[in-house]
């Protein structure tokens, strides 16, 4: 109601220029922020500023058609020109389009509907376990290193050149330095989308080829806080890869085992278990005890995977006890099981 009456006054009328659905979900979303903030689930809500919110706009079912591969959004003559990422599964019928600008100047459109195709997979017996890791991306349990792409580094040159540009620019709503942000965020632009595609095939292939995958529970935020290996850091995206690694776990009847951070992954020997002292980052390669010699990533992938198998058997957790009376971790346990220590 309070809409309406603001499209009738001088000051508002440009808002009858637009469909009403976009601004109806603009009231939607402001209540939902609102309810979440007074249930302490979220901060006090925030207005957009034209600078650095994402401009987007959200359309129901009543404020589009969608017929033929070809999308009409509400008070448009004719269609939206779409180059289509790919083509919506047959029989799809979208209920929210959601069109958006991100900060390099491209438009978006997002369909949302229900994929039919995606689906449980056929069960396999496959395990793995993968170690996140700078000089290598992933490191699997199967002994198989994946080379990290250091996408950020590949345009750090260009990048400099046009932040320097544009620092040098007038500060203002001048049209020069507007274009100049624009050229920053075109490269930084270029360097997601490189790192997203990367993620995107190494995840679709982990959870394809495997029923169980065992990862690390890493804090990132902690770890940013180390200025030498912050940026490197940021372009391996480690949260990113996770989070795409659940969520199509999720959509194909997969298993992600997150294995406590506090794990010695890298200093235990997956042979005889025996657990070694300091080990600084410069150390890739050591030798047990018992002779076996060790690449420091590959291990660590090989005892990520015990431990995440040993939890999915017996439910135990896989943080190592401070003390020695109290008990043993589950992937000691089953060591120990199946041959006895001396004492």
């Amino acid at each position: 109601a309070m809409l309406t009456a603001w499209k009738r006054t001088e000051e508002l009328a440009f808002l009858n220029e637009v469909s009403a659905v976009p601004l109806q979900q603009c009231l939607r979303h402001l209540q939902t922020a609102f309810t979440n903030f007074f249930a302490k689930r979220a901060k006090y809500p925030r207005f957009k500023t034209r600078k650095k919110s994402r401009k987007s706009a959200e359309y129901t079912t009543s404020a589009f058609r969608f017929r033929n591969g070809k999308l009409t959004l509400a008070k448009m003559a004719g269609p939206l020109d779409i180059r289509w990422h790919r083509p919506l599964p047959q029989d799809a019928a979208p209920s929210t389009v959601t069109v958006s600008q991100d900060a390099a100047g491209r438009w978006f459109v997002s369909l949302l509907c229900e994929d039919p195709t995606i689906g449980p997979l056929p069960a396999t017996d496959a395990a793995v376990g993968v170690d996140v890791g700078l000089d290598h991306l992933l490191t699997l349990s199967t002994g198989e290193k994946i080379a990290n792409p250091r996408h950020e580094r590949r345009d750090r040159a260009r990048l400099a050149l046009a932040q320097r540009r544009l620092a040098k620019k007038a500060d203002g709503d001048g049209a020069n330095r507007a274009k100049a942000r624009r050229k920053v965020a075109k490269i930084h632009a270029r360097i997601t989308d490189r790192r997203r595609d990367v993620l995107h095939q190494l995840t679709t292939r982990l959870v394809h080829e495997n029923q169980v995958v065992v990862i690390e529970d890493l804090t990132v935020r902690n770890m940013l806080r180390n200025h030498r290996l912050a940026r490197a850091i940021s372009d391996a995206a480690w949260h990113q890869f996770r989070t795409m690694l659940e969520y199509k776990a999720q959509w194909y009847g997969r298993h992600v085992v997150v294995v406590d951070r506090f794990f010695p992954s890298s200093k235990l020997c997956s042979a005889c278990g025996t657990l070694q002292g300091k080990m600084p980052l410069s150390v890739r390669e050591w030798t047990c005890d018992c002779g076996t010699t060790h690449d420091r990533d590959v291990n660590a992938a090989r005892n990520l995977l015990a431990a995440g198998l040993a939890v999915t058997a017996c439910g135990a957790g896989v943080r190592p006890q401070r003390r020695r009376p109290g008990g043993q971790s589950a992937m000691k346990q089953e060591a120990s099981r199946r041959e006895p220590r001396s004492p």
